[in-house]
């Protein structure tokens, strides 16, 4: 199918920014009149495999490119590569994607750090110079000491595709344990590090996913699943997760099992040590809400494992323990979570202490630093904290520097030093110390970036949903921008997994910013920024309010003036991505361009993947005649017709593990078969990499460039020379 393009920008006299050699903003000139010629899209050709059909609960249901599953087959590797070669070739072409690129490199090559850690007497933290595709490990005796090289992970691999998952230091900082992803996919390796000779131990442990690592004596507990089948790594589904203790200079063959479950193969297990390794906590969890939890005094190997919950309906997290008791952190009969104490001689509920009551916004975090509580809250999705003496007395709220997010809190119980991070979406993430004795903050480590915050404003807005219910949504765009419909708006969404959308710096957004772009983040239902009832309210059958909420968003953006549906393109990744494809179809007459990234788009087949069933609380199953109707109705894969769709370009990867490639694959097999409007259907696959996390940083300016390039050519937007 061959498609053309024709794009002709006629731009009158006008005036447009530069930027000087150091990236700040130079005197406005004026541009000229530009044309850009059409773009062919000559769309490969993908087999349809007619024969293949399921029956659910009596409906027929065709997957005619089911074969796209197998990412290990030569077919399906042709395709990969002919839908790459198309999208490449299309991209090419834009006039501006080498001028976007280059200011993303400008823009990303600034020294960023991340928030120190005190271990074994030293400061540990992270520091990238720029442009190095993984931060760097270092170490300081003092704060204002010499830096020493602790870890590079850009060392790991030739190109950057290895990067750092989980860590941990042994109590006495001696010893360093740290899980290493090849190629962006979930599955962790374990190596430690002995920092004192500076060498790397011999220990190798291997198939770890989601995944602590909690130091216990000369040893840690993770958490495993068995060895996968000769290429099922990447796809096969996840059972049978246990929890292992590793001592130092064993073989993992030698790993002692220390919790597990054969009659539920798709429970996931992770054990938490508290930080003085008297008490070891045990979470099981099915999903992405919602855990059982045990606990065990390991001070004394004769005490066995006591189960405090048992079911999996609300959740608990550790925080510390006081006096015998364990202080957790729950949504147990309080939406918006509280802190509680479970004593270990009576764990029965009847002797639960509150500590923290449930408030009116959402306990977000909760950490014990110099002998104090240390709350973070969730106020209309952005961060204020709160300071506690142990027994719950309030202290005295934290200054924040205005509406953001704070990037965790870093301090040990019997310290009164404390560092922590604070972003918004136009300030980089700045570390601040923080004396716990005073509660003074002190500005620690502040980027040096080339983007000019000062040009622009954050606004907070609300909009109704179409059954009344009042959504918040974050609204960033550069100071003077007219509202009169003309400026490019990306409206970004997720709503999902309980997963709290907080302002936060990106500099791929920044560059959307600096050209004149509105960047929208709608704080839809499915997501955690009210606590359970909102995210219940977008699971399961009520999953159509997400969607719902999305498209109000767009609308209200219209309505008032922000943007148009000619100007307008929407983004999300995973089930935001989801969420991307579900409106797409839903209302492809919305929005002009779409970016569905590492979606779950198959609603039919999700679980039949690697940790796919554990979101089944959100989704329901397919399997099920009561889930069948209405994921039928909405998932993106089953909803494609014979019409115009929006712009799309679908982004993947090749070591996506935890959405598989194949929802992607499948999707834009069936657009570009459906389709039949002018705008291009494409996709972006990327090699060596997965869901996101640790992916390079040259990975990440090149999709940044393809991406900002596709939405503002097929927005019609002009950038200034």
């Amino acid at each position: 199918m061959n498609k053309y393009i024709l794009l002709t920008l006629t731009l009158f006299l006008g005036l447009s920014c530069e930027f000087d050699p150091n990236g700040k903003p130079k005197v406005l000139k004026e541009t000229k009149e530009i044309n850009i010629q059409p773009i062919t899209v000559n769309y490969p050709t993908s087999h349809k495999d007619t024969t293949i059909q399921d029956n659910y609960h009596g409906k027929i249901v065709a997957d005619p490119y089911r074969w796209l599953e197998d990412d290990h087959s030569e077919a399906t590797k042709d395709w990969v590569a002919r839908q790459n070669k198309t999208t490449a070739d299309y991209l090419s072409q834009i006039p501006y994607r080498g001028q976007i690129k280059k200011r993303l490199e400008e823009v990303w090559n600034y020294e960023r750090f991340g928030i120190p850690m005190q271990e074994g007497g030293r400061f540990f933290y992270f520091k990238n110079d720029g442009l190095q595709n993984q931060s760097v490990l270092y170490a300081q005796e003092t704060l204002d000491g010499t830096p020493m090289l602790v870890l590079d992970p850009n060392r790991l691999s030739g190109d950057g595709t290895s990067s750092l998952g989980g860590m941990a230091f042994s109590k006495n900082g001696k010893y360093l344990a740290y899980e290493v992803s090849e190629g962006g996919s979930d599955w962790r390796t374990i190596y430690i590090k002995d920092l004192e000779a500076n060498h790397t131990l011999s220990d190798k442990l291997e198939w770890v996913k989601f995944s602590p690592i909690s130091w216990k004596d000369d040893g840690f507990f993770y958490s495993r699943y068995p060895e996968p089948e000769e290429n099922m790594e990447l796809s096969g589904r996840n059972e049978f997760h246990s929890v292992y203790y590793h001592k130092l200079g064993t073989p993992q063959s030698e790993d002692q099992i220390v919790f597990a479950d054969r009659s539920k193969p798709n429970y996931g297990f992770y054990a938490q040590t508290t930080e003085d390794e008297k008490f070891l906590t045990v979470s099981a969890w099915e999903s992405t809400s919602g855990n059982a939890f045990y606990f065990q005094d390991i001070s004394s190997p004769e005490n066995d494992i006591t189960a405090i919950v048992e079911t999996l309906n609300n959740d608990f997290s550790l925080i510390g323990h006081h006096n015998e008791r364990l202080l957790v952190r729950t949504n147990y009969k309080a939406d918006n979570y509280r802190l509680i104490a479970i004593h270990s001689k009576h764990p029965d509920e009847t002797y639960w202490e509150e500590i923290l009551p449930e408030s009116k916004d959402l306990l977000q975090g909760v950490q014990i630093i110099g002998g104090k509580i240390v709350a973070s809250y969730l106020h209309n999705a952005y961060s204020q904290v709160k300071v506690f003496d142990k027994s719950g007395k309030f202290i005295s709220d934290l200054d924040l520097p205005g509406i953001g997010t704070i990037n965790g809190i870093n301090g040990k119980e019997d310290s009164n030093q404390a560092f922590y991070g604070f972003t918004s979406y136009t300030q980089p993430n700045t570390i601040y110390s923080l004396d716990m004795t005073t509660l003074e903050s002190k500005v620690f480590k502040t980027p040096n970036t080339k983007f000019d915050p000062s040009n622009y404003t954050t606004d907070q807005v609300w909009f109704e949903s179409t059954d009344g219910t009042k959504i918040p949504m974050f609204l960033t765009y550069k100071k003077g921008t007219k509202m009169d419909g003309s400026a490019p708006t990306l409206l970004y969404g997720y709503g999902g997994f309980n997963v709290s959308l907080t302002p936060g710096f990106s500099i791929q957004r920044s560059v959307f910013l600096e050209y004149g772009g509105i960047y929208a983040v709608a704080n839809i239902r499915g997501g955690g920024e009210f606590g359970k009832k909102w995210h219940k309210a977008g699971t399961l059958d009520q999953k159509q309010n997400v969607f719902n909420d999305f498209q109000s968003a767009a609308e209200y953006l219209i309505a008032q003036g922000y943007t148009t549906k000619d100007k307008l393109a929407i983004d999300g990744r995973s089930n935001g991505g989801l969420l991307v494809g579900a409106c797409m179809t839903q209302r492809p007459d919305l929005f002009k361009v779409a970016l569905p990234g590492v979606g779950v788009l198959d609603m039919l087949r999700y679980d039949k993947f690697t940790i796919g069933r554990a979101w089944a609380t959100d989704y329901g199953l397919s399997e099920n005649a009561k889930d069948f109707d209405y994921l039928m109705a909405y998932s993106p894969l089953h909803n494609v017709e014979a019409t115009a769709y929006p712009a799309t370009l679908i982004s993947t990867a090749d070591h996506d593990d935890r959405v598989v490639p194949a929802h992607s694959f499948k999707f834009a097999a069936t657009l570009q078969e459906h389709h039949k409007g002018d705008n291009p259907v494409l996709i972006r696959i990327e090699t060596s990499a997965g869901h996101g996390a640790g992916k390079p940083t040259s990975k990440q300016i090149d999709e940044a460039a393809d991406m900002l390039s596709f939405m503002f050519y097929n927005l019609e937007h002009q950038l200034p020379e």
